[in-house]
């Protein structure tokens, strides 16, 4: 088993992140964090000493091998990055987790909205875009990124990816899609890809041996 992991700090963000509509509901999205804890797994037992911050997924995450920072909320996720980041220097960032793109507009409602409404009109505005601070942020990291199309071919899938990865200056990206339900994933850099790949355990692998 290769070591040339062994003590290099990672940081994983994986799973959803909510932004507020009221005091107790949520924008969400479908995303299981699986992906990102694969690669938690994968990468502590190649030895890296691995930070995992996961978003509301349906269970508990708890791994020994892994320092694991739980967040719910698209606000939450931002703040922590920005002081993890202060504090630490990774070597790399895999950032996974499936950013809120678009939060309620003005100040959050601090009371229930009523049931009884017979319509609700909400105004949404773009959220800030994690992914384009990070280089930033962390000049020296080996930086990671994930794009996912739903229903995308491979060609248009590629194309977005690539235009990705220049924006944010990251080093490699995942691009990814369920086209005709079926998981498809290819590893681009800025000198060749890898993929397709048909499951994300196949995916996490090739990830891993690259890094």
């Amino acid at each position: 088993m290769a070591t040339n992991l062994r003590g290099k700090r990672i940081l994983i963000t994986a799973g959803p992140t909510w932004a507020p509509l009221d005091a107790v509901r949520v924008i969400s999205n479908t995303a299981s964090g699986e992906t990102g804890i694969l690669l938690a797994q994968a990468l502590a037992g190649r030895g890296a000493r691995v930070t995992l911050m996961l978003g509301p997924v349906k269970a508990a995450y708890k791994n020994n091998s892994v320092r694991v920072i739980n967040f719910r909320f698209f606000d939450e996720l931002r703040s922590l990055l920005k002081n993890e980041l202060k504090k630490k220097r990774y070597a790399v960032i895999i950032h996974s987790a499936a950013v809120a793109d678009y939060a309620p507009s003005g100040p959050g409602r601090r009371k229930k909205i009523s049931s009884g409404l017979k319509t609700l009109r909400l105004n949404l505005k773009p959220t800030p875009k994690i992914i384009d601070s990070l280089r930033k942020a962390s000049p020296g990291s080996f930086l990671i990124g994930f794009k996912f199309e739903p229903d995308s071919q491979k060609n248009k899938l590629l194309a977005k990816a690539n235009r990705l990865m220049q924006r944010a200056g990251l080093d490699l990206i995942v691009a990814n899609s369920i086209y005709k339900k079926k998981y498809s994933a290819y590893l681009i850099s800025a000198e060749k890809h890898a993929g397709p790949f048909f499951s994300k355990q196949s995916m996490v692998k090739k990830l891993v041996n690259l890094i």
